[in-house]
C-alpha cells in the first residue's frame, strides 16, 4: 500500500462544506492522508494518523488540483501573427480556425502527440490534474478519428468536435458537412470520445444544425456539451438546456432568458476568460450567473487561436479581475465547478474517497492566485497521491 500524509497545512481547501467553513470547506492547521491514490483521512494536523511518507506543508495552502474542462490540445502550428493583428485592431472571427486545420491535417500523429504532451506538461506544472481535450482541427473523417485516438492517450475526457467550423471544401454546402459529421465521422469518432460538442455561433453552426449534430451524438451514446454565445447573442443556451448538455461554454453574451433557463437546469455555465483576454472581447459578468444560483466553471480554452495558455491560475486571476468573481468563487469554479462540468464526482474536491489530486501552493492562502497574477505559486503537484 502506498501512503502519503501531508501535515501542517495552514489552509486546506476541501470544497466540502461539511468538512470545513464556507463553500470551500476550509480547514486550518490541517492534514490529509492519501492511500493508493485516494484521500482516506482529512482532519486536524495534531490528530493525523501515522504514514509511510510524510510531507510537512509548513503552514502553506493546499487546494484540489484544477479541473480544466475545456481545451483544444490536438493541433499543429500556432497563430501568433493572427494574435498580433488582433492586438493591432483587427476583430476576432471563427474563420481563423481554418489555418490550424490546414496545419493539423499535414502533421503526423507523432507531431500532434508531442505537442499535446508538451501542453499537458505545462498544465500539470501549473496545477491542473484533470483535463478535457477536444478534436476539431481535423474536420475530415480520418483526421477527427486520429485526433481523438491521440487525445484518448492523454485523458478519459475526450470530446468529438467535428462541428467546430465548416471546412473550406464544404464552404457552400454546410448541410452536407453536417450530414458527414452526423454519419460517417461520428461513427468513426465515437469509440474514442466520451462527449460530443458543437460550436453554435456566428460563422460556425446554426441552432438547427447544432440540434441535429448533438441529437445524433446522444443517440450514438456520447454526452452533449456546447460552445455558445462567444461571438453574439443566440439561441444556443436554450438548445443546451433542452438537450441536457453537461455544460454550455463561453457565454460571452447572455440575456435574462438565458439566465432563467440555466438556473432551472443542471447545465453548467463554463466561462473562458482566456478567450476574452486573447481576443480583446468584452468579459461576461459572472455575478449575474452566480447570483441566480447557476453552477459556474472556469476553464482555459487552450487553443492556438483565441486562448493559447494552459494556466488555470491565470484564468482565476482574470475571472476575479474582469468577471467579478470573488477569489473564493473563482477557485471553486476552477476545481469543483470544472468537475461538475465533466460530471465527475471523484475530482475537484478533497473529501474521503476522492482522487488524491492536490496542489501545495507557495503561499498561505488561495487568495494569492488572484492577488499575485503571473507568478508561479505552485510548489508541488500530486496526481493519484504521487508528486509529479
Amino acid at each position: 500500500m502506498s501512503q502519503i500524509l501531508v501535515k501542517n497545512i495552514g489552509l486546506l481547501v476541501t470544497n466540502n462544506p461539511s468538512l470545513g467553513s464556507t463553500q470551500l470547506g476550509i480547514l486550518k492547521n490541517a492534514a490529509l492522508l492519501a492511500e493508493n491514490g485516494q484521500i482516506t483521512w482529512v482532519g486536524d494536523s495534531q490528530s493525523a494518523p501515522t504514514a509511510q511518507n510524510v510531507i510537512d506543508a509548513d503552514g502553506k495552502c493546499v487546494i484540489p488540483g484544477f479541473v480544466d474542462s475545456h481545451t483544444h490540445l490536438i493541433f499543429a502550428g500556432d497563430r501568433s501573427n493572427e494574435f498580433s493583428a488582433r492586438m493591432a485592431g483587427q476583430s476576432y472571427a471563427a474563420g481563423g480556425i481554418a489555418d490550424t486545420v490546414t496545419k493539423t491535417r499535414a502533421a503526423t500523429d507523432d507531431d500532434l502527440l508531442a505537442n499535446a504532451n508538451r501542453l499537458i506538461h505545462e498544465s500539470l506544472h501549473s496545477g491542473t490534474t484533470t483535463i478535457e481535450i477536444k478534436s476539431g482541427y481535423g474536420l475530415t473523417v480520418i483526421d477527427e478519428e486520429r485526433s481523438l485516438k491521440i487525445a484518448k492517450q492523454l485523458t478519459p475526457e475526450t470530446t468529438f468536435l467535428g462541428a467546430h467550423v465548416v471546412p473550406s471544401e464544404f464552404k457552400a454546402k454546410s448541410n452536407d458537412y453536417v450530414d458527414l459529421v452526423c454519419g460517417q465521422m461520428l461513427n468513426q469518432a465515437k469509440p474514442y470520445a466520451k462527449w460530443i460538442d458543437v460550436f453554435c455561433d456566428r460563422g460556425a453552426f446554426t441552432p438547427e444544425q447544432g440540434r441535429k449534430i448533438l441529437t445524433a451524438g446522444i443517440a450514438a451514446g456520447l454526452k452533449p456539451r456546447i460552445h455558445a454565445n462567444q461571438l453574439e447573442q443566440g439561441d444556443a443556451v436554450a438548445l443546451a438546456v433542452e438537450l441536457g448538455c453537461a455544460s454550455v461554454d463561453h457565454l460571452t453574451y447572455f440575456n435574462q432568458s438565458d439566465i432563467e433557463k440555466l438556473a432551472n437546469s443542471k447545465t453548467v455555465a463554463t466561462l473562458l476568460p482566456g478567450a476574452e483576454f486573447s481576443t480583446r472581447s468584452k468579459y461576461p459578468d459572472a455575478r449575474k450567473l452566480i447570483d441566480a444560483g447557476i453552477t459556474v466553471a472556469i476553464a482555459s480554452d487552450c487553443n492556438p487561436g483565441s486562448s493559447y495558455t494552459t494556466s488555470m491560475p491565470l484564468m482565476i486571476a482574470l475571472a476575479v479581475r474582469e468577471m467579478f468573481f470573488t477569489p473564493e468563487q473563482a477557485l471553486w469554479s476552477a476545481t469543483k465547478g470544472g468537475a461538475l462540468a465533466l460530471q465527475r464526482e471523484d475530482v475537484g474536491h478533497l473529501s474521503i474517497g476522492a482522487k488524491a489530486d492536490f496542489v501545495i501552493l507557495r503561499e498561505s492562502s488561495y487568495i494569492h492566485l488572484a492577488y499575485r497574477p503571473g507568478v508561479n505559486l505552485v510548489e508541488q503537484v500530486f496526481l493519484h497521491g504521487k508528486s509529479i
